[in-house]
């Protein structure tokens, strides 16, 4: 029988398909970046922002519209991860903000919700650009209102609206020369559409069937990008408890500031993510029971989870926590400071940089792994500081960054649009403790226009970008534009990337050498740059970075 209108549960169902689709379809979506390098993770982005708003789903004890709508909308924007997987938040976030007081969506009410997920999107992007999953998403809302008085079944219509959206997708490479170059179209909007095909499985009511082997591969990633501490001894709470809290009422503004300072008295790593009709709550503590028994003043409890963080050496850690606990109930505790940092990055050597540069918390994470917006909530909040530089260090990280600025109240998050790891360590080492936030805002914003970066790594691919063939298994470096260079050695694309980005008054050039390339190989490289150009310092800094062999910065 035809289907007539999308109800709560068939909406669930066909989220959690899509969802499904993408996490099957994943790598051959990462395969799809422009660049052919080993670091394409579209596909990984996009998958882990869906899963998180499937894991809200999945934790509804009632499906109605207004809590699907709910669980999409907040649970894609705390999962988001890089550019491909915020937009794709914020396309659920417009979506389900048009049918969310709805018990059913019917074909024109689908045509006003996709006009406001792209009004949405386009809202969340500084410089949107054409030929991407956003030009793919404004393609179908368009042709969804076409359609909309059209005498069509439900099925027939959405189908028409993706095959579309399809159509748009293979026009991408028209649009970007950069995808036609490299003889792909756009990964974004081809994730959206594996999200939408699946979605539209479920409204035929067929199923989409993972394998064991991939949901294990995809927590693993998911394990892959959480705020690193320095070691198991610093942890100071024992227990990670998590829930969200259904309100029976709603809680005024001045409610929500007590209880996050109660949380704060009891633990730390806090998330408190209020909601007209829940508040989602995630605390590190010693007394998950009393955090608890205070939640159930404003309602009842739902997703539960309660982890202990220690098995090891648990009796000293847990006795040394509680005394903390206790001052801090008292009011023994120490004041925020003015200033905190919050860095990214990914390799153990960059890591030590920027702990010796006084960051307080590193993210473990990066190009292939980005941080979602609740790992950066999670970092944000283990900073004790009333002011928290936070720098993203790569440009697919930098959306994640600003949503999670949007979503802190009680600091005040300062987010350096750092694009590169080189561009962050030279950030941190202009800041003045003797100038205003906003002064040093500027210095740092100022300070990375003239940082730039190569990083060197091995094709996965044939293609051609910028005019230049590249074969499977060619040394190749991309800089800030675009390709620098292609070649067989290391050493000769490396010389030959800094080349490219020397300019007149340059004063240094770092060589940060990754897993894979050895100091010696490193030494050999800066000897060689030394004797080119002698007017420069050559530094070179363990980076420990896996992908690329060596990331060369020159300033």
């Amino acid at each position: 029988m035809a289907v007539k209108a999308l109800n709560a549960e068939l909406l669930s169902r066909m989220v959690i398909a899509g969802a499904q689709n993408l996490d099957l379809k994943k790598d051959w979506i990462n395969e799809l970046n422009v660049f052919p390098v080993p670091d394409g993770d579209t596909g990984t982005n996009m998958t882990m922002t869906i899963m998180s708003a499937v894991k809200e789903i999945n934790s509804l004890s009632d499906t109605n519209m207004k809590d699907v709508c709910k669980a999409v909308s907040s649970g894609s924007l705390r999962g988001a991860r890089g550019n491909s997987g915020v937009i794709l938040s914020q396309l659920f976030r417009g979506f389900t903000k048009a049918v969310k007081d709805k018990d059913e969506i019917d074909i024109p009410l689908i045509a006003d919700a996709c006009e406001r997920a792209v009004e949405t999107a386009y809202k969340a992007v500084i410089k949107p650009k054409e030929g991407t999953i956003l030009t793919v998403a404004k393609g179908m809302a368009e042709i969804a209102r076409k359609l909309e008085s059209s005498p069509m079944p439900l099925e027939e219509y959405v189908e028409s609206v993706i095959n579309y959206g399809k159509d748009v997708l293979s026009r991408t490479p028209d649009m970007l020369p950069v995808l036609k170059e490299a003889g792909v179209v756009d990964s974004g909007g081809q994730g959206l559409i594996v999200v939408l095909e699946g979605a539209y499985e479920a409204l035929l009511g067929k199923t989409i069937q993972s394998t064991a082997a991939e949901e294990k591969r995809s927590g693993a990633a998911a394990a892959g990008t959480q705020a690193s501490s320095h070691e198991e001894e610093e942890i100071r709470f024992g227990y990670c408890t998590e829930f969200i809290i259904d309100l029976t009422a709603p809680v005024s503004d001045p409610e929500v500031t007590a209880f996050r300072n109660y949380l704060e008295s009891m633990g730390d790593s806090i998330v408190l993510v209020p909601d007209p009709e829940l508040i989602k709550v995630h605390v590190h503590t010693n007394d998950p029971g009393e955090v608890i028994t205070r939640a159930l003043t404003f309602g009842s409890l739902s997703s539960i989870k309660i982890d202990n963080m220690r098995l090891e050496h648990q009796e000293k850690v847990i006795r040394d926590s509680e005394r903390m606990a206790k001052l801090q109930k008292i009011g023994i505790v120490e004041p925020p400071k003015q200033i905190g940092f919050v860095s990214v990055c990914a390799g153990e050597g960059f890591s030590e940089i920027f702990r010796g540069l006084n960051v307080d918390v590193v993210i473990e994470g990066g190009q292939t792994m980005n941080p979602s917006t609740e790992d950066l909530l999670n970092a944000i909040d283990q900073v004790n500081a009333e002011n928290v530089f936070l720098y993203p260090n790569n440009k697919n990280i930098i959306m994640a960054a600003n949503q999670a600025r949007e979503l802190v109240q009680e600091k005040n998050i300062v987010v350096i649009p750092t694009t590169t790891v080189p561009q962050g360590i030279s950030a941190i080492l202009c800041y003045d403790p003797e100038s205003t936030v906003e002064e040093n805002q500027e210095a740092m914003k100022d300070m990375i226009t003239r940082v730039h970066t190569g990083e060197v790594t091995y094709a996965v691919r044939d293609t051609h970008i910028d005019n230049v063939e590249i074969h499977q298994g060619d040394i190749m470096a991309v800089g800030d534009e675009g390709l620098l260079s292609v070649g067989t050695e290391i050493q000769d694309v490396a010389v030959a990337s800094v080349e490219r980005m020397m300019f007149s008054d340059a004063e240094l050039i770092s060589i940060y050498y990754g897993k894979e390339y050895s100091e010696e190989n490193a030494a050999r490289l800066a000897q060689t740059l030394s004797e080119k150009y002698p007017e420069c310092d050559v530094e070179v800094e363990n980076g420990g970075q896996p992908v690329y062999y060596c990331i060369l910065a020159v300033e």
